[in-house]
């Protein structure tokens, strides 16, 4: 009778936000000037690492009576300087709108991972296809999303 020893693949992980660990602040521009900030509640956020070498993904979920929206991944590269660059979609109502969102690694461990980032958004074509609306009496040209999670 023979033995065989099976390599072991270690499972995929998925690293998840406490409720308070994070952030995520929407800033809209009209031109040069920001004309309004306003933190937004990120109800959750995840980081699904694969067992084998691939791709990450990364998933936040905003939480607010103006922007109800997911944000999720589709490409990570990573840039010199302990950088990250997502490439991915934002879900508004259903629509998804292309986005690019770059994120800097602050601390980086086997079981930890802290990012923060911003990804810039031309309003007027966000409005066009997704139907997202600022108040009424708010002018904007483009919106700052602004994120801060510590996976874990």
């Amino acid at each position: 009778m023979t033995t065989v020893t099976l390599p072991t693949v270690p499972p995929p992980r998925r690293l998840s936000v406490p409720p308070d660990r994070s952030l995520a602040e929407l800033t809209a521009w009209y031109g040069p000037l920001p004309v309004r900030r306003r933190r937004v509640p990120l109800a959750a956020a995840a980081l699904d690492l694969p067992a084998e070498a691939g791709q990450p993904a990364f998933r936040f979920e905003f939480d607010d009576r103006e922007l109800r929206a997911v944000l999720t991944s589709e490409r990570v590269e990573e840039l010199p300087g302990d950088r990250l660059q997502l490439t991915g979609d934002l879900d508004v109502d259903g629509v998804a709108f292309p986005v690019l969102l770059r994120l800097r690694v602050v601390y980086r461990a086997e079981d930890r991972l802290l990012v923060v980032g911003t990804a810039r958004l031309p309003y007027r074509l966000l409005r066009r296809a997704t139907g997202f609306r600022l108040p009424w009496r708010l002018p904007a040209t483009r919106l700052r999303l602004l994120v801060g999670a510590e996976f874990a």
